[in-house]
């Protein structure tokens, strides 16, 4: 049936199309998981909707009684699926041009709608865990080609990702920090006030300066507190351990008993540090205003 079957004559759109059903708990947004259909919603509940996930379409009549048995079945497995897919059941009797475009010869009949077309199908009762096995070749068939069900209502949709992101953070990922640092440049050389692209800068920098730091940094520091460069070691190898506080107040103290460049370098280094995390964090506020009394 699926390769002789022709929808055109069934999409028609309405001058306003209905507006989507409500789901299972009554808000509109998600995917019902079982809809009655109509010719004149089929091209909205059946064509449109296979774009977004597979929709079988159950053909019954009332005096079937095999439907009697296959419909409740279908109707159980669709609510289980919880939209993944959806079921569309169509009265013959009161649809005949949805019955004569599949070319129904009997009902039941099954049809699975992907993308606008006809997938698969199957005539008369199944058992249980046929359907089952059939439906899940179906949603093998068309893994990755769909879109899927839109998002829940309050639920943002996704939002594609940008590419040139993408390249930076495969680039992080594979260790290539030089990669990643030269992809967010390019992001701002374009877009100079991009936020995303600015804070993941300054993360990038401060991991590929971490790389580096020695696993004593610590213990040269506490040897040598009067050095500069010993202190900002160890004020990194502290925040790669996840110890902020212990970072900010090593230079907090260097900036109290230094002057001149090296306290200036200290300060610039500590503000650095700051632009790492959300201005609002209790920790960053407390430093802050630890610093502001170091320098004055």
């Amino acid at each position: 049936m699926s390769g002789a079957v022709d929808l055109a004559p069934l999409k028609e759109r309405a001058a306003t199309p209905p507006p989507p059903p409500p789901s299972a708990d009554g808000t509109h947004g998600a995917l019902a998981p079982i809809v009655d259909v109509t010719e004149a919603t089929f091209e909205t509940e059946v064509l449109q909707r296979s774009d977004q996930v597979p929709v079988i379409v159950d053909l019954w009549a009332t005096w079937c009684e095999p439907c009697k048995q296959l419909s409740p079945l279908l109707e159980k497995l669709a609510t289980e699926a919880a939209g993944a897919w959806v079921l569309a059941k169509v009265d013959v009797d009161a649809n005949p041009r949805i019955a004569q475009a599949f070319g129904v010869q009997s009902v039941p009949t099954v049809v699975a709608i992907a993308a606008g077309q006809p997938l698969a199908d199957f005539q008369g009762v199944q058992p249980e865990p046929a359907l089952r096995q059939w439906l899940d070749a179906i949603a093998q068939a068309v893994e990755g080609k769909l879109s899927g069900p839109p998002p829940t209502e309050g639920e943002p949709a996704e939002q594609p990702t940008d590419p040139r992101f993408d390249a930076a953070e495969q680039a992080l990922e594979e260790g290539d920090f030089e990669g990643a640092e030269a992809a967010y440049n390019l992001i701002l050389d374009s877009e100079p006030n991009n936020a995303d692209a600015k804070a993941a800068l300054r993360q990038v920098k401060f991991l590929a300066r971490a790389q580096d730091v020695p696993a004593d940094a610590v213990a040269r520091a506490d040897a040598a507190p009067t050095d500069l460069e010993a202190q900002l070691a160890a004020a990194d190898a502290d925040l790669f351990a996840q110890n902020p506080e212990a970072a900010f107040e090593r230079i907090i103290a260097f900036v109290k008993r230094s002057a001149g460049d090296d306290r200036t370098a200290a300060r610039t280094r500590l503000l650095e540090l700051f632009e790492l995390f959300d201005t609002a964090e209790p920790f960053v506020i407390a430093a802050r205003r630890k610093l502001a009394a170091a320098l004055y």
